[in-house]
């Protein structure tokens, strides 16, 4: 049996849940009814065609026995589907069942159910956030599918513990400029500078708060207009609500990229997520066009030295920080086999590991309008100081839209 190390994002997500957590940090799954024209036990078999051939579901965490060190191997077994006649009494209690956490060692690490009722076809997935990311989950995964169902599924796919193996092997010198690079970003990062002043008293522990609100006067348009890349736009007006909420000059925080930065990896399905650090000092008094140029440069050089975050993971220098992620047209209906698999149900993740004081997540609606959630430590936060921070990114987005507006005319 051959035993690779968690790769440090794995590693992050997992102590995390473990050492913070109140719950499992598993993916809530999602549940989608299907088209009365699928197959479904032809659709078993496409599924059990993309277990099989996609190393990542054949994935299991286990205990060293050498070590004890928690490590990973890639020869379990996967856990194969099979459609289930339920009458919709059982339905119900099986999606109630399907609500309570999973054992994580030595087990698959995601859950598929392929279910028929007296009057419909559901599908249902969940997938541990430590060996599947969104894109792998919403569009990868379908895509392997769909393709599976067609017979037109690819004989080789990409292998994640290739994947592992090699980032494991990387020299430490070739990550010591990396290192050097994120640590003088994160040097200055001060709690009482660079997060939302403190609002509630009284309640000691971390305690979950989530608020939706959806962006007023401001749309798709102005991006079909101009050549300005929306996640870099985004990003930059969180970092200036921060600013301007912490009366600060200048703002600490991170952005969530998807990981994939060539062809190999855009097929790899796997957690392929990476976290930024990300900083900008604004009293060089400078134009938001010039910003948001900058500012994409900044994120570029970042990427460049991607497989050094594993000194951020490892020792937690962005546990505090704010963290901003775009999400577009990440939860609506999927298509198979022309079809259309509609969502019954697909919350955000609520049982999560990560315990951060805030964390900002814009997505892109099918109407051209965008919406904002933020998950919040209610603790430390009230509803009223979120929505004040909604309002003002807001506020602020919109006067953005005037890129030849400088710090000063936002800030103060």
């Amino acid at each position: 049996m051959k035993y690779y190390p968690l790769r440090p994002i794995q590693r992050w997500l997992v102590d995390t849940h473990f050492n913070k957590a109140k719950s499992t940090m598993m993916n809530i799954g999602g549940l989608y009814k299907l088209s009365a024209s699928i197959d479904m036990n032809h659709l078993a078999d496409a599924i059990n065609h993309v277990l099989e051939e996609f190393d990542i579901f054949h994935c299991r965490f286990i205990f060293h026995p050498e070590t004890s060190d928690l490590c990973q191997i890639f020869d379990g077994a996967p856990e194969r589907v099979f459609v289930e006649g339920l009458s919709d009494k059982a339905f119900d209690q099986r999606m109630e069942k399907l609500r309570e956490p999973y054992y994580l060692i030595n087990s698959p690490l995601y859950r598929i159910y392929l279910m028929q009722t007296p009057t419909a076809k559901y599908l249902y997935a969940d997938f541990y956030h430590a060996i599947m990311d969104g894109v792998s989950a919403s569009y990868l995964f379908v895509k392997a599918v769909d393709a599976a169902y067609r017979g037109r599924a690819k004989k080789t796919s990409p292998s994640y513990a290739e994947y592992v193996e090699e980032e494991s092997k990387i020299p430490l010198e070739e990550l010591a400029e990396g290192h050097a690079y994120w640590k003088k970003m994160l040097a200055n990062f001060d709690p009482k500078k660079h997060l939302p002043p403190a609002d509630v008293e009284g309640v000691a522990a971390w305690t979950q708060g989530k608020l939706s609100y959806e962006f007023k006067n401001f749309t798709e348009e102005f991006f079909r207009t101009t050549r300005i890349n929306e996640n870099n736009f985004f990003l930059g007006a969180s970092m200036l609500t921060l600013a301007k909420i912490t009366g600060s000059k200048d703002s600490i925080m991170s952005w969530i990229h998807n990981g994939r930065t060539n062809m190999r990896e855009r097929r790899l399905m796997g957690l392929m997520l990476e976290q930024y650090p990300c900083a900008w000092d604004f009293h060089e008094d400078i134009s938001i066009g010039e910003f948001l140029n900058r500012l994409e440069g900044q994120n570029q050089i970042g990427m460049k030295y991607r497989k050094s975050l594993n000194l951020i993971y490892n020792e937690g220098l962005e546990d505090d920080c704010v963290s901003f992620i775009f999400q577009k047209y990440m939860h609506g209906d999927m298509l198979l086999a022309d079809t259309t698999a509609k969502v019954i149900y697909l919350p955000p993740n609520e049982i999560s590991a990560v315990e951060n004081a805030l964390d900002i997540e814009v997505e892109a609606q099918e109407t051209g309008t965008y919406c904002v959630s933020l998950d919040y430590d209610a603790s430390r936060y009230s509803e009223n100081a979120m929505i004040n921070f909604a309002k003002t990114m807001n506020k602020i987005m919109i006067e953005m839209r005037d890129v030849n507006k400088k710090f000063s005319d936002i800030l103060g």
